[in-house]
């Protein structure tokens, strides 16, 4: 499905990373898997390019998805992991990458092996920091108490997807992150651009966008829907877009780091970008929230319900 994302030209990816770096983003998100390196090249391109100072950026990467038909080049095996790193780096031109994200699950490499290899990997000097997206909280805890037992490099942030279309995270892994203090940056804030203003129930399809044709990530639509109305009219009242609404919202929740947005011109960065400056008031946050609120699942309604009487002030 990779082979899909993105088709922003080397100029276009020049003017965007000038327009993100002269507005104060200095955290730059991607993927190996994402275009098969092409993403990983133009990003490397445009830094060199433009001449910004490494030492002002923060460059994230990933690794765990299928590079080629080879059998080794998958996964988050030894092997695969090193390699990675070091295609990675000359993609990037870069001699090391700032957050290495393990891109999801391995069921065929042990969390043992995966959290040795990361220790070691980051120990080359190669990574500076170790980070995961995708995993279910149970594992993410074992892996941090297995670097605890052996004193390896532990994870220090998480990358999951976390928008008012999709709110599941709140279940499990928000919790943890805060009881172990990882960093939380969400991916598709905007539901793979549902929320950006473009779609509604008289207007499914956008016309421009990979969302008419790649249906990630998954949602309710009819649910989207009633939350679209809901922003869309908070937006007119602050003369903004429902998609700064949407992303206003993600940045205002406990716990949320930063937020990780794309934009495929240098108008929706800015756009997305003004997000930062909308204030939205209690009542307008509980329009919101009272739209998109997940129901309630056992044992979490178990656990509100006994705690009611052990309430920590």
């Amino acid at each position: 499905m990779w082979e899909a994302i993105g088709k922003v030209p080397q100029q276009g990816v020049n003017d965007l990373i000038k327009a993100a770096f002269d507005s104060g983003i200095n955290f730059f998100d991607t993927a190996n898997v994402y275009s098969y390196g092409q993403s990983e090249t133009l990003l490397g391109n445009s830094i060199k390019t433009l001449g910004l100072d490494r030492n002002d950026l923060v460059i994230a990467t990933k690794v765990r998805g299928r590079m080629s038909a080879g059998i080794n080049n998958v996964g988050l095996s030894r092997y695969h992991i090193f390699q990675s790193v070091d295609a990675s780096l000359q993609r990037l031109q870069l001699d090391h990458i700032d957050v290495l994200y393990v891109h999801g699950v391995d069921p065929k490499t042990p969390v043992e092996e995966i959290m040795r290899t990361l220790n070691d990997i980051v120990n080359t000097g190669k990574v500076r920091y170790i980070a995961l997206c995708n995993w279910p909280a149970w594992m993410v805890m074992k892996a941090i108490g297995i670097s605890e037992k052996h004193g390896w490099h532990k994870f220090v942030g998480l990358q999951y997807y976390f928008s008012l279309a999709g709110r599941d995270i709140e279940r499990e892994v928000l919790p943890l992150a805060a009881d172990q203090n990882l960093a939380v940056m969400p991916w598709s804030p905007l539901a793979g651009g549902f929320l950006s203003g473009k779609y509604t129930r008289n207007n499914e399809k956008a016309g421009d966008s990979r969302r008419d044709t790649f249906d990630f990530p998954p949602i309710n639509k009819e649910k989207s829907y009633d939350i679209i109305d809901v922003i869309s009219e908070i937006g007119k009242q602050h003369d903004v877009s429902a998609a700064q609404i949407a992303l206003a919202w993600v940045r205002l929740q406990k716990g949320i780091t930063s937020t990780i947005i794309g934009a495929k011109t240098v108008e929706q960065l800015q756009d997305n970008i003004k997000s930062v400056d909308i204030q939205i008031s209690a009542d307008e946050l509980q329009k919101i929230n009272e739209v998109s609120t997940l129901p309630k699942e056992y044992p979490g309604w178990m656990v509100e319900r006994q705690s009611a009487d052990r309430e920590i002030k």
